[in-house]
Formats: structure tokens, sequence, C-alpha cells
């Protein structure tokens, strides 16, 4: 079966093409009956003479359309200034880029070169937290917190039975956590979940330190969002030579016995994402610290628990 027909016939489906309806994504069981649905569709050799527009797979005119969305599926922002772009034009649409598919809004991030300072993201997360603590009424709100690793999360690999607020900013510290948690005080979340902390390793801070603030921000979620379930993940291993993977296991240790004080959920990633010798599995990263679309999928596994 190929690619296109696959996506061909999920859009029909869905109610993609032009007059058909929009709707949510499918549950499970709706997976399962349109998985044979799609089959049928891709895999049937007797095809009508005449066929009605919305089935007519082999119109050159619809090739043409289907292979245009197929390429516009695929498209997604590969950079922060793309990102940045495309979710300061949700906000702009009194939206929450979670909520949407990959490449909306492509005509305006795909040409997006100014690259966003700390303080650019800093103002989009609070207004993207005020929208949300506007919006949210009495819809399930999980959260993202951390550094770059929970920033670049796919979106399209998040649960849709929820909304999700993505609270991570590249090249953040535990102490860059702490100071921004009162974006978070008028949300009502569900789950928090916090990974943070390599970027105080990569500058050289002493686990002490680390730990005191990661006491910290635990305390303050605590007391902001009583009814909320907190996990913290532990620290991802690396390739990096600057960063012993055995640095890693001890402040994950910590990490661990921190959370247990504490009263709220550990989840341990290492043993999903460390090779044999402790280090960052090569095939999940792109460059021995971030993670690619295969590591981002180990993740969304190991945490499909609670995810």
């Amino acid at each position: 079966m190929s690619d296109l027909c696959v996506l061909t016939a999920s859009l029909l489906m869905q109610g993609k093409i032009p007059g058909w309806k929009v709707v949510e994504p499918p549950i499970a069981s709706e997976r399962t009956h349109q998985a044979g649905q799609i089959d049928r569709l891709c895999h049937s050799r007797a095809v009508p003479r005449k066929t009605s527009p919305a089935i007519a797979l082999h119109r050159p005119e619809f090739s043409r359309w289907a292979q245009k969305l197929a390429i516009q599926a695929m498209a997604r922002p590969r950079s922060g200034s793309q990102l940045y772009a495309q979710r300061l034009a949700a906000l702009r649409h009194g939206q929450i880029y979670t909520r949407l598919p990959a490449h909306s809004f492509q005509n305006i991030w795909e040409t997006a070169t100014q690259h966003p300072q700390h303080e650019d993201w800093l103002k989009l997360l609070h207004y993207e937290a005020k929208a949300m603590a506007d919006g949210q009424g009495s819809q399930r709100l999980n959260v993202l917190l951390g550094d770059s690793l929970a920033h670049r999360f796919p979106s399209e690999k998040l649960s849709r039975d929820r909304f999700w607020l993505n609270q991570g900013i590249p090249g953040d510290t535990t102490s860059g956590v702490l100071q921004r948690l009162s974006m978070l005080e008028q949300t009502n979340p569900d789950e928090i979940y916090l990974m943070v902390g390599i970027n105080d390793l990569r500058q050289g801070k002493p686990h002490r330190e680390i730990l005191i603030n990661l006491q910290q921000i635990i305390q303050r979620l605590k007391a902001a969002h009583p009814d909320a379930r907190i996990y913290v993940a532990s620290v991802l291993p690396t390739r990096l030579e600057a960063i012993p993977a055995d640095r890693i296991r001890r402040l994950n240790t910590n990490i661990a016995h921190l959370t247990h004080q504490a009263g709220v959920h550990f989840f341990n990633l290492q043993p999903a994402f460390a090779d044999q010798e402790g280090k960052l599995r090569v095939q999940l990263t792109t460059d021995g610290l971030h993670l690619n679309e295969h590591g981002y999928r180990v993740w969304q596994v190991a945490m499909s628990p609670i995810f």
C-alpha cells in the first residue's frame, strides 16, 4: 500500500476533502474500524467504471491535490524562528498551537528568520498561559515544563483528549524555571511534567544547587496547584564528553530521593535512552544532546502510562 494512498484514504475518512465535515481524531475503537476502511479503499481492485467525485482517486487533478496535501502534512517548523512564528500566529488567531496540525500557519512561519531571544519566549509563554487560564473551562490540562527538550516536544505526539501547555524554553535551567513559575499560577492543570537540569550541568552548577532549585520548584507547584499530579522526569543522558554519564546517574539518584521526600512522582527515563555505556543512544539524537523524531517517539512510549 503506498503512503500516498494511505494518506488520501485517511483524509477521506476524516472528512478533510473539500465539502466534507472536519471531525475530531477518532477514539481507539474508531481507529480500528477506520483502519479496516482505509485498507479496503487502498487494496480494492474492483473499481467501478463510474465513481463518485469524492472517491475518484485516479483523476489527475485529485492526485495533484492529494500530493499537495501529502507535502503539506509533512511540513512542520524546523527552527526556533519558525516555531516561534507559528505559536505567535496561533495566539493571534485565538488558538494554542498544541491543538493544531503541525503545518498550521505555514505561509507565516516558513519564511521566518528572526531568532527569538529568551525574553521573547518568556513573553510568548506568558500569553499562552494567560490564554489557557482564560479559556480552559472544564477541559483537562497538562503542562510540559522545562528546557529545550520539553520545548521541542512534537505537539502531534501529545494525547488529544486534553489541553496541553508547553512551558519549555531553550537553554533554561532550574533557576530559570523557578523564576517563571508565576506564569502558571492562574492555570488549573491536572498534571505537570517537569524535566530540567541538563543545562545546569553544562554550566558546571553543583548538584546541591540543582537539587535546592528543584525542591523549591516542587514546593511552589504544590502550593499553587494542590490538586495537580506532579511528575519529575530524570535528566536524560547525553553524548557530550563534558558531562560524564556517571554524573547524570548520580544526579538522577538524588532527584529520585528528593521527589520521594516531596511526595511527587519520579519518572526514570534513563533505561529507555541510555546505551550500554550510559550515554544517549546515538539513533535518538541530533547532536548528542537534543532528541530527533525517533527520540521523542521513545519518550512518548516510555511516558505512555501517564501521558
